[in-house]
């Protein structure tokens, strides 16, 4: 009975603001690819009505960036875990256990990500994708994002192998991860928005150079199930059971055809 009402219980307010997220950038990100799709632009400011919706662009990921350089109760945990306010020692581990292999996680994290988006200048720089289409794919990184937060993160999975996004290493990464692609198109939106997010990810691993303590469950008790309100998690465990009831279903399905 306690499981049901567990698996019923509502959303979060920041999993509700994290579904906005991925609705809003959805949004963003489609209007792009329409107006690409029916106008061909090359450059991001070829178009004048783009113009003001860049601006728009600009505007609200310079104001979410700004945000996490401060301790927020609008923010997840995952990415407040640095400030002093939301650490509490944890009372079974006195000392810093730093985990090699998250480490070299990130390592392997940090290769990947410019390896692809190596490729993706190379393609920029001989004339296969236009300035216009490494927008629409830093719009696409800023989706996929949120779906990393909410269903499914292939760093967490593959990567990383933390227990969730709480606990995540390189959750303050994600800016700088995201506007990666601008990188190759100088402007000043584009440039100031790579520079504040690569700022960001200075200043978060500063913190953790400073305080690593703050980072682990082992150390940090903020970051324990039991503290959690967020439950980001919720609904990756639900799709986790689901792929694995149909995985069991499927299984079964062949062994009986493999017996008959």
């Amino acid at each position: 009975m306690n499981q049901k009402k567990q698996r019923k219980s509502p959303l979060s307010a920041i999993s509700i603001m994290h579904y906005w997220k991925l609705i809003f950038r959805s949004l963003l990100f489609l209007i792009a690819l329409f107006l690409y799709i029916f106008t061909k632009p090359s450059t991001i400011m070829e178009l004048t009505v783009f113009r003001g919706y860049l601006a728009i662009i600009w505007l609200l990921f310079v104001g979410e960036m700004i945000l996490r350089f401060f301790p927020s109760k609008l923010e997840s945990m995952g990415c407040q875990k640095q400030f002093v306010r939301n650490y509490h020692p944890s009372e079974t581990t006195r000392t810093v256990d730093l985990p090699e292999q998250a480490e070299h996680s990130v390592l392997i994290v940090t290769i990947s990500w410019f390896t692809l988006n190596a490729v993706i200048g190379v393609l920029y720089f001989t004339g296969v994708i236009s300035q216009f289409i490494l927008l629409l794919v830093s719009l696409a990184y800023s989706v996929c994002d949120m779906i990393c937060i909410l269903f499914f993160c292939p760093f967490q999975t593959w990567m990383m192998k933390n227990k969730c996004c709480g606990t995540c290493r390189i959750y303050n990464w994600d800016y700088a991860m995201m506007f990666t692609p601008l990188v190759f198109v100088p402007h000043a939106y584009t440039w100031s928005l790579l520079g504040i997010s690569i700022l960001l990810l200075v200043t978060w691993e500063i913190f953790y150079k400073l305080h690593p303590e703050r980072f682990y469950e082992s150390t940090n008790a903020s970051l324990h199930c039991a503290n959690c309100p967020e439950k980001l998690c919720h609904h990756k465990k639900q799709l986790h059971r689901f792929w694995s009831r149909e995985k069991e279903r499927l299984r079964r399905k062949m062994t009986r055809k493999s017996e008959e």
